[in-house]
């Protein structure tokens, strides 16, 4: 259980003793011990020189939290969403603990990391491709007011971001605040991210991998690429549906490999994207909604490397992924992939939108939904 004290504790990585400091907050968090690193870069000739200068790109940032009492097996891998860092998990806008801490409470070691290019993750000028970012508007119109502007169905039942979800609102700009420029080309990001974070999954070994949004398709990809480092996928909310983009137009052809914008192994194999031939599946797929569903036209290629990997797919209740989630899982399970999906008021937690994880009840979600999976589906 989480302690009662109106004072934080720190345990130091070079000291390894005990801090306590004033909290204005009174956040009451888990003694841990913290640590940081770089892995994944490469050097290059500096743009615009000759004379042998290099510069390295494609590194990320990883953040290593390990409680000062580990009780489970394997550590968390925690994959944040476009836009977005890893301070996402680290805790909430408005001062709460976040999935970090509460994980750490549990006995779980945590690795959180920055996207290459983006946040901690140093994007280069002249090598790393074109960055594009989010405004307020669409932060709080997809995200966190997104019962304001009613942009698909389900957003009236958005209850759960603390504060109003707007501009002004001092919960929201601190929140605002944290977005970072993110690369535009996902295909860009998923050959850095498969290329460091494949090279963490070797220095580390086998890990839980939790993803959200942008990074869900960086789960499949990461598992296949080394599916014996990845016990199971926690999706929440994964980028889809498959081979178009929905809700939101222009609705464009995405994800040409079905979930992902680079190859991932199928059986039989592929030479290219065309070798998948997507066919409409008429009971997931509502034109007025903007969303048209694709599964594989049968016999559906298998996605080998996917099936020993036990997968959740979690869906909040007002987030504009609760359109086409069921879409995604449906891909996944004709792939072959042992996927289960928790649709969050199903089990009765409602009100949530995209950053389930930061909102009013997102330990409840941490509690009820992800940390049961991992016990019954990692731990059994």
């Amino acid at each position: 259980m989480f302690t009662s004290l109106s004072v934080v504790c720190i345990l130091t990585l070079l000291q390894l003793s005990t801090t306590c400091i004033s909290s204005h907050t009174q956040l009451q968090g888990t003694l841990h011990r913290r640590n940081y690193f770089y892995i994944g870069e490469q050097y290059v000739n500096t743009p615009g020189t000759n004379n042998g200068s290099e510069i390295a790109f494609g590194q990320i940032y990883v953040e290593h939290l390990v409680p000062a009492t580990v009780t489970q097996s394997l550590p968390v891998l925690m994959i944040h969403g476009h836009g977005m860092t890893g301070t996402n998990f680290l805790n909430t806008p408005d001062g709460r603990l976040g999935w970090a801490d509460y994980f750490m409470n549990q006995g779980f070691e945590i690795y959180i990391v920055d996207q290459p290019s983006r946040g901690r993750s140093a994007w280069q000028m002249g090598v790393d491709g074109n960055q594009s970012d989010f405004d307020a508007t669409y932060i709080s119109s997809h995200f966190t007011a997104v019962e304001k502007f009613n942009l698909w169905p389900q957003a009236a039942l958005h209850t759960q971001w603390p504060g109003n979800g707007t501009a002004g609102d001092p919960i929201f700009d601190n929140f605002y605040a944290s977005t970072m420029p993110s690369l535009v080309s996902d295909k860009e990001s998923s050959i850095k991210v498969k290329k460091a974070i494949g090279k963490l999954l070797d220095d580390i070994g086998p890990v839980i991998l939790l993803t959200h949004s942008q990074s869900g398709q960086y789960g499949w990809i990461l598992g296949d690429f080394r599916p014996s480092l990845v016990k199971t996928i926690i999706a929440l909310e994964p980028i889809g549906p498959p081979f178009i983009n929905a809700v939101f137009p222009p609705l464009t052809p995405a994800r040409p490999f079905g979930l992902t914008e680079i190859p991932v192994t199928y059986s039989p194999p592929i030479s290219s994207s065309s070798d998948l031939k997507p066919e409409i599946v008429l009971a997931l797929t509502n034109a007025s909604l903007g969303t048209t569903c694709f599964r594989q036209a049968a016999p559906a290629r298998q996605m080998v490397n996917l099936k020993e990997i036990p997968t959740l797919v979690v869906t909040s209740e007002s987030s504009y992924h609760a359109i086409y989630d069921s879409c995604t899982v449906e891909y996944l399970a004709q792939a072959g992939v042992p996927v289960t999906h928790v649709e969050l008021a199903d089990v009765g937690i409602k009100g949530n939108a995209h950053m389930m994880f930061m909102e009013k009840n997102g330990l409840e979600i941490a509690e009820k939904v992800v940390l049961e999976w991992i016990q019954n589906t990692v731990n059994k």
